[in-house]
């Protein structure tokens, strides 16, 4: 067959951030300080009715935060299916992406020796990546990019976390709006989590014993899962009266 089909480019929303991090601000807080600054400006909108979203089947490109290791700036992205857009850029500096490429070759060098399939395949990856670390070259803006809107977060001005209320994750809301709100449920899993988020709960709930919520942890990966194990967090967990599900979507897929 022949012909031509023409594809419309979407837009891009840049959401710039500038300065440091304050203390006690984790990434996730960045990722809901986005949609919070949007309806600031007038560019979202909670309500059903009338709803307004900057978002919805544009590009976000991320910038402002260069030296985030790859797997946090996938945070980052990773939520951007939350704002209905229709992919998510970050700009990074190449060291941190060096560094991950690398790191996953010897990821990919481990699942050959213990035997995952399909072995050709994993190798023509590794070839693909050692050929980019010869000459990295990334994406770059053209100088004279437009956007339909651009949205400047300042961080010195978020100094608190930043929470999305139930059912909606456009509803956030900064943690002393919330505060006293009674807890019913928690889940800690599903692709927008790392092991870091899983051992800084084990700390908080060492020493506690069938606490008075519902606390659901899946990890996102079996490697994740075995990581936990043999640290021993798995059983602090049990010991609080967590419901350990099999590492994956769990209850983002809706699976109770």
């Amino acid at each position: 067959a022949t012909g031509v089909m023409p594809l419309d480019m979407p837009e891009s929303v840049l959401v710039r951030f500038k300065g440091k991090m304050q203390p006690g601000v984790t990434l996730r807080d960045l990722v809901n300080a986005i949609p919070l600054y949007a309806i600031k400006q007038g560019l979202l909108t909670v309500a059903k009715q009338g709803k307004q979203n900057i978002f919805s089947g544009r590009i976000l490109e991320i910038e402002g935060l260069p030296d985030l290791k790859v797997e946090q700036a996938f945070e980052l992205s990773d939520a951007s299916a939350e704002r209905s857009a229709a992919g998510c850029s970050v700009h990074l500096n190449k060291e941190p992406i060096i560094e991950y490429i690398n790191s996953n070759i010897t990821l990919l060098k481990w699942m050959i020796a213990e035997g995952y399939q399909d072995p050709r395949s994993l190798q023509r990856r590794i070839k693909a990546m050692e050929a980019w670390l010869a000459d990295p070259k990334l994406l770059e803006p053209d100088t004279d990019a437009e956007y339909a809107a651009v949205i400047e977060i300042d961080l010195a001005d978020v100094h608190e976390p930043i929470v999305a209320c139930p059912n909606d994750p456009d509803d956030v809301k900064t943690l002393s709006d919330v505060a006293g709100a009674k807890i019913d449920e928690v889940f800690i899993g599903s692709c927008m989590t790392n092991i870091g988020h899983f051992r800084a709960a084990s700390k908080l709930l060492e020493g506690k014993r069938d606490i008075p919520v519902k606390l659901w942890v899946a990890p996102p990966t079996k490697m994740d899962q075995k990581q936990l194990t043999e640290e021993g967090h798995y059983g602090v967990f049990g010991t609080a009266g967590a419901r350990t599900e099999m590492p994956g979507c769990s209850l983002c897929m809706g699976n109770q």
